[in-house]
């Protein structure tokens, strides 16, 4: 009776694990896309600062992501129980959140052409009310601005993996986030570490003395600048993707017109691309609207109340 009871226990443990095993496929398949949008934000990240310094970055934002989604796990399923109303409100805003970081970094990609007046104008407002920027403390400002991106990215996968796991039970949503959690982490950072060291890697087959490896390695030194740039420019078409996909997806009026467009053209692979150009076009709105708003409000606040011109954002 004993090894019949335990054959049961195992073979219902064994069951578990394959429910969750394909829970977590399904899962991770709903979040791909947010993972390739993740991939492309965080190898941005690390642009612009010296080889030695890149993988230490790339893990100080690992490890705030892992923090990230240890508050966020928990959050997700408490909100699912008590407060389930607050789910997509609180998506929405992260989604106008990464928006508005994405004409942020247009804006200031183009405030070099500025003119010259202004641009005079405000190195002197920079150089009289703060020092000049160190390594240490432009190391510390990417990992920052990393990991509240980051913070807006997972918060979406978490919420996507626990909609797709929502008729499964507590025990079983639980092991499913957090395996979802960790794959990503581990799958998005691994990523982001190698990307950003094929440069290194480059170095390393020129100094072969086989022909075929030498020109490997030329070829990923050459080839490395443009892909870095790339990834720059995808990341900020992420945050607009992700962010207008999160609004277009939540109000159903702004969903209906994607969904309109996409039936006009007859659906199938263009329907697909214009149904992405309207989150896109969402995404570039919202985030030109909150950042309009906040220019605004900073206008108005240093001109009425400390009588001082505005600084930048």
């Amino acid at each position: 009776m004993a090894g019949a009871s335990l054959l049961t226990l195992l073979d219902d443990i064994a069951s578990i694990l394959d429910d969750v095993s394909v829970m977590t496929k399904v899962a991770a398949k709903k979040t791909a896309g947010v993972l390739g949008d993740d991939l492309a934000l965080n190898a941005q990240q690390v642009i612009g600062v010296r080889a030695d310094r890149e993988l230490p970055i790339v893990w100080a934002v690992a490890k705030g992501s892992l923090v990230n989604k240890a508050i966020l796990v928990p959050a997700a399923l408490a909100t699912s129980i008590f407060a389930p109303i607050l789910v997509l409100p609180l998506m929405m805003i992260g989604g106008a959140y990464l928006c508005f970081e994405g004409i942020e970094k247009i804006f200031h990609k183009f405030s070099r052409h500025l003119p010259e007046e202004t641009q005079q104008h405000e190195k002197e407002n920079n150089s009289a009310d703060k020092p000049a920027p160190n390594d240490v403390d432009h190391e510390r400002v990417k990992i920052r601005g990393a990991i509240r991106t980051d913070f807006i990215l997972s918060a979406e996968i978490i919420v996507i993996s626990l909609g797709a796991v929502a008729h499964a039970p507590w025990s079983q949503q639980v092991v499913v986030l957090v395996a979802i959690a960790l794959l990503m982490t581990v799958g998005v950072y691994g990523l982001v570490a190698g990307i950003v060291k094929l440069d290194d890697f480059g170095l390393y087959l020129i100094q072969k003395t086989n022909i075929v490896l030498m020109k490997i390695g030329r070829g990923l030194l050459v080839c490395m600048p443009y892909l870095l740039k790339t990834l720059a420019i995808v990341g900020t078409l992420a945050m607009f993707l992700v962010g207008g996909g999160i609004v277009v997806h939540g109000i159903a009026p702004i969903a209906n017109i994607g969904e309109t467009a996409a039936s006009m053209i007859g659906g199938g692979f263009f329907g697909s691309l214009a149904k992405l150009l309207w989150s896109l076009i969402v995404g570039v709105m919202l985030g030109a609207a909150v950042f309009g708003t906040i220019s605004v409000f900073l206008w108005f606040k240093n001109r009425i109340f400390h009588n001082r011109p505005q600084q930048p954002l």
